[in-house]
């Protein structure tokens, strides 16, 4: 790795990347694979590279809002949400959001989400591809015999990547809480999945985690696609350099399509000097859903009435950059766990003396930083309210065919909520998602000393919301505005509401009634669906999924690259991040976002 910018500015090198995280990695470390091209990467936050707060995963979320790991966008006010501005974490350094994230690999959508992404325009970008990167990202290391027979773990090696950088294993289970919350579902009708990596992910399972057993560490884009590759010649990355527009030759007609050239980077921690990098070949963008659509904009590539706002020439009117933005939104139930039986939790670790022995454990490959959030289900709505959900979801019907017959929809979006609305009406396929979270992970009431408690983290998968993130300033260092407009769909709050009628009904069912002493928030008093509703409001936030700000799609449906990636008038600038999903899939993103740089590479390598 290269830590002087002397190495870089005013040098030339094939391929220049702006950001190290997740697929950016994934991108140049493929790419250099041929030790004939040269790629540069800039990364704007610190290398961050074998650190511990990184690496040992039991410290789930202690990065999360620390400036030296996390950019903690914040959003807008939210209307919809009484006024609550809400945290987008993004991880800060090489890796990025691999980084930060919770290790889940929920790595597969189901098939019908990727399907649908290609039946939007997107030629190759279905199911069967998404199954082919997403096995070349990892390695799947099969469970021993003992956590087997332990956690009655299940599994079928078959379409489970064998040779990838990625590792991704069985991480022991929270017992207590995850196999009663396993058989509870499943006396409420929820059917018990042997294997979710297929492109069925309907039902309850564990999950595997990025983890590497032979490390006792998390697996991620810097320890798998980064550090096994520092050493090539023809590899140079350069963190503390944020990447502040991309250059282009000068167009002679507003026929002619842009050239990048390079970019403009600037780089120093007191009084950031502005410095240029050529490219020779191509400039990849992969700053992520939040950057890229503001790094577009400072380039003079978007819509004009924001680059008129912000003083920026516009070179290209592209007016789906910084649109469509799609996140998983989540509420939470907590509950109290019973002192009959023995627990353990996470909430163990907030004591200073108990989270120091465990410290020490991990460098024996020992003790809860080998222990995961595995228990998860994905239902439809018609599981959750057999009885209501065919209403609610002729309410959804409703709306979009209200929205379509104002004549204010933006173009492609009524395509996308036809797509939705078939996956509503299909109870095959899933709308709600539960994650088991084994502590204490609402933030209405303060843990107690002594007590044990177990969260169920409700997601909701395909938002029929649609917001906005938008350059506010010349300046790159200042921060895009977000306006995700959470709910001002009302059909997705009902969505959470459903969801969490579900989730607190789990105590009148074994075996969560006998493991249950009581429910914590929002509390056995929240019994209507108004209280729910303001709950939900003033404690919803973000999974850290955003999708679609720079949407592959047709350029006429308001795409903004082409299923080449290739940004729309241009000869050679891309997107390889999940800025490009234009639909929401019913899966955490981090797969998707290696899948995206490794397809990325495919085609790029393909175009030469």
């Amino acid at each position: 790795m290269s830590n002087s910018v002397t190495d870089v500015a005013n040098r030339s090198f094939d391929y220049v990347i702006a950001g190290a995280g997740t697929a950016g990695l994934t991108l140049a470390a493929r790419l250099s694979e041929d030790p004939s091209v040269s790629v540069v990467v800039l990364e704007a936050g610190p290398a961050n590279l074998d650190d511990p707060n990184i690496l040992m995963l039991a410290q789930y979320g202690k990065t999360l809002g620390n400036p030296n790991y996390d950019w903690f966008f914040p959003t807008v006010k939210q209307p919809h949400a009484n006024d609550k501005v809400v945290y987008w974490s993004r991880g800060k350094g090489l890796g990025g959001s691999s980084g930060l994230n919770f290790a889940c690999w929920v790595s597969t959508p189901p098939a019908a989400d990727m399907d649908a992404i290609e039946m939007l325009g997107n030629p190759g970008w279905g199911w069967e591809s998404f199954s082919k990167y997403v096995r070349r990202s990892e390695t799947f290391n099969e469970p021993t015999e003992e956590q087997v027979s332990k956690y009655h773990f299940t599994f079928d090696k078959n379409g489970r990547g064998s040779a990838g950088p990625i590792q991704t294993a069985f991480m022991d289970s929270f017992h207590t809480h995850d196999a009663p919350f396993h058989q509870t579902l499943r006396n409420m009708g929820i059917k018990a999945l042997n294997d979710p990596y297929k492109g069925d992910t309907t039902g309850t399972w564990a999950v595997n985690a990025t983890f590497d057993p032979k490390t006792y560490s998390r697996s991620y884009a810097a320890t798998a696609y980064y550090q096994p590759n520092v050493d090539r010649p023809n590899l140079t990355v350069l963190t503390g350099a944020t990447v502040a527009r991309v250059l282009f030759a000068d167009c002679y007609s507003p026929k002619d399509s842009l050239t990048a050239m390079g970019v403009e980077f600037l780089s120093g921690s007191d009084t950031p000097h502005a410095y240029v990098v050529h490219a020779r070949k191509e400039v990849i963008v992969a700053t992520g859903a939040i950057k890229t659509p503001q790094l577009l904009e400072l380039s003079g590539i978007g819509r004009r009435d924001v680059l008129d706002r912000i003083g920026i020439d516009v070179k290209l009117d592209l007016p789906g950059v910084g649109e469509n933005v799609q996140e998983h939104h989540f509420a939470g139930v907590s509950f109290e766990l019973k002192d009959n039986i023995s627990h353990e939790s996470l909430d163990m670790l907030r004591n200073p003396e108990f989270a120091a022995q465990q410290r020490k454990l991990h460098a024996e490959h020992k003790g809860m930083h080998g222990k995961g959030i595995t228990a998860f289900s994905y239902f439809p709505l018609s599981a959750a309210n057999p009885k209501e959900a065919p209403s609610l979801i002729a309410q959804a019907a409703k709306f979009i065919e209200e929205q379509k017959a104002s004549g204010k929809l933006p173009a492609g979006l009524a395509d996308q909520y036809d797509l939705q609305l078939a996956a509503l009406r299909d109870d095959a396929l899933p709308d709600l998602e539960i994650a088991v979270m084994p502590s204490l992970f609402t933030t209405a009431s303060a843990p107690q000393p002594g007590k044990f408690y177990t969260s169920t983290v409700l997601i909701l998968g395909h938002p029929l919301s649609r917001g906005t993130i938008h350059a506010v300033s010349k300046d790159p260092m200042q921060h895009p505005e977000i306006n995700p407009h959470a709910f001002e769909c009302d059909f997705d709050l009902e969505m959470l509401v459903q969801h969490m009628k579900f989730a607190k009904s789990m105590v009148k069912v074994e075996p969560w009634k006998s493991v249950v002493a009581s429910e914590v928030d929002p509390g056995p008093q929240c019994t209507t669906d108004e209280g729910m509703r303001e709950y939900i409001k003033n404690t919803h936030g973000p999974v850290w999924h955003a999708v679609g700000s720079c949407s592959m799609l047709p350029l006429e449906k308001q795409g903004v690259v082409d299923p080449q990636l290739k940004v729309y008038g241009t000869q050679n600038l891309r997107i390889a991040d999940l800025s490009i999903l234009p639909l929401h899939i019913a899966a955490h993103t981090q797969s998707a976002a290696y899948v995206i740089g490794e397809k990325a590479a495919d085609l790029i390598r393909g175009a030469q």
